[in-house]
């Protein structure tokens, strides 16, 4: 790659200023946007197609995790997280090796997740590289919710007409590429929306998500199962039984009430 394109997304001049520097030292790094929030940064990402984004965490209104949520992983670039020290963002950066700076951070420092992105690039390591982040984002939770009440129908095409699926019907939801298909009253319904987009228009008292790939109605749980001292399976009414992530395991008891 003979020049890296980078754009540089932080809420703060001062922290803006500094990357400047820290990439003025590497010939082959050209800044080709700077954003100052990240409704600034999913336009400039659209727009101007950068090979590198150094984004901040924590911003106002749409934060880091909100920009990948509205650009999608699967158009995203690579990425190097920027962030104060944050103990959940942290360790859901290891986990998933997923890199990122926290301030304030050295040369040295910002030197190696440079050479680890050049590296991922040159490797062409892009669906690795999505897989990560939407690992990364189900760990992360859902999208903040947004102002309207949530949905309590959703309008899905069934061959050359429209019908209103009551969101009461639902059963689970699972992520099938960029679509999301509903199990609804025996039935199965293709949705063209992210399962993050719709989990953020679920009702979060009645849905609880498992899975970075399912979600479910917690009135439809009828069983939970530990086939190992690993593993967590929720058994639903209609007997599918699916698989509940380590992360979500505690969150799950919780809503079910639980005792640890």
């Amino acid at each position: 790659m003979a020049e890296l394109r980078v754009l540089l997304v932080d809420d703060e001049p001062l922290a803006r200023k500094g990357l400047r520097q820290a990439l003025a030292r590497h010939p082959d790094a050209v800044v080709c946007g700077e954003c100052r929030d990240g409704r600034e940064a999913v336009d400039a990402i659209r727009a101007q197609r950068p090979h590198l984004v150094l984004l901040d965490v924590q911003m106002p209104e749409l934060d880091g995790f909100g920009v990948l949520r509205e650009v999608g992983v699967e158009q995203m670039p690579a990425v190097i997280f920027i962030t104060a020290f944050d103990t959940f963002a942290v360790k859901a950066f290891d986990v998933h090796a997923v890199d990122y700076l926290v301030k304030p951070f050295d040369d040295a420092r910002f030197d190696e997740a440079l050479a680890r992105a050049r590296q991922r690039l040159r490797a062409g390591e892009a669906a690795e590289l999505g897989r990560r982040l939407a690992d990364l984002l189900a760990d992360a939770g859902p999208a903040p919710r947004p102002a309207e009440p949530p949905a309590d129908r959703l309008l899905v095409r069934v061959g050359l007409r429209s019908v209103l699926v009551p969101v009461a019907d639902i059963e689970w939801v699972e992520a099938d590429d960029y679509c999301v298909t509903l199990h609804a009253d025996g039935k199965a319904h293709v949705l063209r929306e992210s399962l993050a987009a719709l989990e953020a228009r679920l009702d979060p008292e009645r849905f609880v998500r498992i899975h970075r790939s399912a979600i479910v109605n917690v009135a439809c749980i009828q069983e939970v199962h530990r086939p190992s001292p690993t593993e967590q399976v929720v058994v639903l009414r209609s007997g599918m039984r699916l698989r509940v992530s380590r992360s979500r395991r505690e969150h799950l008891e919780r809503r079910l009430g639980r005792a640890r």
